[in-house]
């Protein structure tokens, strides 16, 4: 499994991005080989994330080339590139 996870700023209040987040998460449910999204919050001031879990690193490369995934930075009015880091996942505690 991958672990991905993306930082942004946007320059939306955080009621505004909770908003579209939540109507955009169908969109999320539905996607082939995604185990888990998390919407997060950092302690920086308009700094938000996800964290994603995914089954195998071609279910993440589809999600990337997908129109879904071209739309984050609009969706949520992104003020500069986000930070991307991806993670092989050895084991996890619980299953």
């Amino acid at each position: 499994m991958i672990l991905q996870v993306i930082k942004l700023k946007s320059s939306l209040s955080e009621e505004e991005l909770l908003k579209r987040a939540h109507e955009r998460a169908p969109q999320f449910e539905a996607i082939s080989g995604l185990v888990q999204k998390y919407y997060v919050k950092t302690d920086t001031a308009g700094e938000y994330g996800g964290i994603y879990v995914w089954d195998t690193p071609e279910s993440l490369m589809a999600f990337r080339e997908s129109d879904l995934a071209k739309s984050i930075p609009g969706a949520y009015e992104i003020t500069e590139a986000p930070n991307i880091e991806l993670m092989n996942i050895l084991f996890q505690l619980r299953s």
